[in-house]
């Protein structure tokens, strides 16, 4: 994982030639190694990678010359730093979602203390009109993916959306009423998964005589019942909607109602375009860890959406598709072989990096996928 990010930083950043095949790379073997869109994951356990010492040496190496390179770089080549630099942000997550999957202790990083509940409910709804708005990323913006581009207009019809994401306690109700042994709240594709892994709860839950207990990285504790639930995949967040009587929100409704305050302008979060300060909001890691649901209201969106923007990913509802017009960027692996076969999830987790992540930004993963800091919140029904 971690030499995979150096050698994508020194591929994009130093290797490439105007109009010429790429620069041979300067760690013997390593696009045999380390280049992801062309080694089969089953392989990549038992490659032959070199000792740990050496593969730093190369780090800082390629981190050396990355940024000699960029003081001299045009504003056009700036694009691949910024890309090198996005996709280190994303491993930086995945490596703590490595951490939690595998039961080990979270990484010592000094953080604020946890902010408390605020009074407002952390499940109430929050109406929507709905119109046309312009979906996507705009041409003037520093810098899109290619799932992102470009803007372009979608109507909706009025909605009301949940204003936080769905909290542990209401999941825990879905589940002590046996949600998970209820064919009929559960899809079929759903219902396959949830038999086939024996599911009855969540990831990480456990029960310790009456209550729920969560396993936060190698820790066992009390379930906070007023964070957003966590590492739940698309077929149990739709399942616990149907319970409810709600929906899971499409995402054009996720990033409508996240700009509602400025549909049509270039506004990269909820509260506008200014960078949240530091504690500001559940992204970055500095509450090591997600927040209760109903807290940090001063990044609310003008119509009183709170989290929208970290503390967790949140499923929506649409499939992982291109927008029209849709042509690969350089890196052509990073979105087109995914397209169809993966859900959205929008919003960023406590952990995703704050430049990383922003109203337009589209994540994606399978339906069955829960390792990730994943929730949801809903709709109401029409």
């Amino acid at each position: 994982e971690i030499g995979h990010v150096g050698w994508f930083q020194e591929y994009w950043c130093l290797r490439q030639r105007q109009g010429g095949a790429p620069l041979p790379p300067r760690l013997k073997k390593a696009d045999q190694l380390y280049d992801s869109r062309h080694v089969p994951h089953a392989a990549r356990w038992n490659l032959p990678l070199p000792e740990w010492k050496g593969l730093l040496r190369y780090l800082d190496s390629v981190l050396h010359d990355t940024l000699v390179t960029l003081d001299r770089s045009t504003p056009e080549q700036r694009y691949f730093f910024r890309l090198a630099l996005y996709h280190e942000d994303m491993h930086t997550e995945a490596m703590l979602m490595t951490l939690q999957t595998l039961g080990y202790s979270a990484p010592a990083l000094p953080s604020l203390r946890m902010p408390a509940a605020e009074k407002a409910p952390a499940m109430s709804d929050v109406f929507l009109a709905g119109g046309t708005f312009r979906l996507g990323a705009p041409a003037e913006q520093d810098f899109a993916f290619d799932n992102e581009k470009w803007a372009h207009p979608v109507t909706l019809p009025a909605f009301a959306l949940s204003s936080a994401a769905v909290t542990n306690k209401s999941f825990a109700d879905f589940v002590d009423a046996g949600g998970y042994l209820v064919r009929g709240f559960w899809s079929d594709a759903g219902w396959q998964w949830r038999e086939a892994q024996q599911a009855e709860s969540p990831r990480y839950w456990r029960k310790n005589g009456g209550s729920w207990l969560v396993r936060r990285f190698d820790q066992w504790r009390a379930l906070p019942e007023e964070e957003p639930v966590m590492h739940v995949n698309y077929h149990e967040a739709e399942a616990w909607c149907r319970w409810a009587g709600r929906r899971m929100p499409s995402e054009a409704e996720w990033e409508y109602a996240a700009r509602a305050g400025h549909p049509e302008s270039s506004d990269r979060y909820p509260w506008g375009n200014a960078q949240p300060h530091f504690g500001q909001t559940s992204l970055d890691n500095v509450f090591s860890g997600p927040v209760p649901a109903s807290a940090l209201a001063q990044t609310d969106s003008p119509t009183g959406l709170r989290q929208m923007i970290g503390n967790v990913w949140e499923w929506t509802s649409s499939p992982f598709s291109p927008y029209a017009g849709f042509t690969p960027d350089p890196y052509k692996e990073y979105s087109e072989p995914w397209f169809h076969t993966h859900q959205v999830m929008r919003g960023g987790s406590f952990c995703t990096r704050s430049r990383l992540v922003h109203n337009r930004f589209r994540n994606f993963y399978t339906a069955e996928r829960n390792d990730m800091f994943v929730g949801f919140r809903s709709c109401a029904m029409p």
